[in-house]
């Protein structure tokens, strides 16, 4: 299974971002995988942004990123979203998709067994 993550970029604060990952490999079906995005800032440790599994169940982490984070996923297009909407500079990080197959929705990374490259995110003030 590869993720291909991409829509990172420069914003301003209080700017909106969307960011995707997009599955591919044999052995991905979208109806049997939980996706998530981490991130982790310069210097600190990787944190847990939002997940979803195929049936819609839904978290998020980040209290920062709580009302202003929503991820979402085209099952037909083995893709998982991420907006982000009114940025500030503390959400300036490299953002990871990832993905295992299962229902659950997990919050810790090394629950999740497949991971995108990044994408980074810079929220200028």
């Amino acid at each position: 299974v590869q993720l291909q993550t991409s829509g990172g970029g420069l914003v301003q604060a209080g700017g909106s971002l969307r960011l995707s990952c997009a599955a591919s490999g044999r052995t991905f079906t979208a109806t049997t995988w939980t996706m998530g995005w981490f991130r982790q800032a310069p210097g600190k440790e990787d944190e847990f942004v939002a997940a979803m599994n195929q049936r819609g169940a839904k978290a998020y982490g980040a209290d920062s990123a709580k009302g202003r984070f929503t991820i979402s996923r085209d099952n037909a297009k083995d893709t998982v979203y991420l907006q982000m909407n009114s940025l500030n500079p503390e959400d300036t990080a490299v953002y990871y998709c990832a993905a295992r197959s299962s229902v659950a929705v997990k919050t810790t990374s090394p629950w999740y067994d497949y991971w995108g490259q990044g994408t980074l995110v810079t929220v200028s003030s």
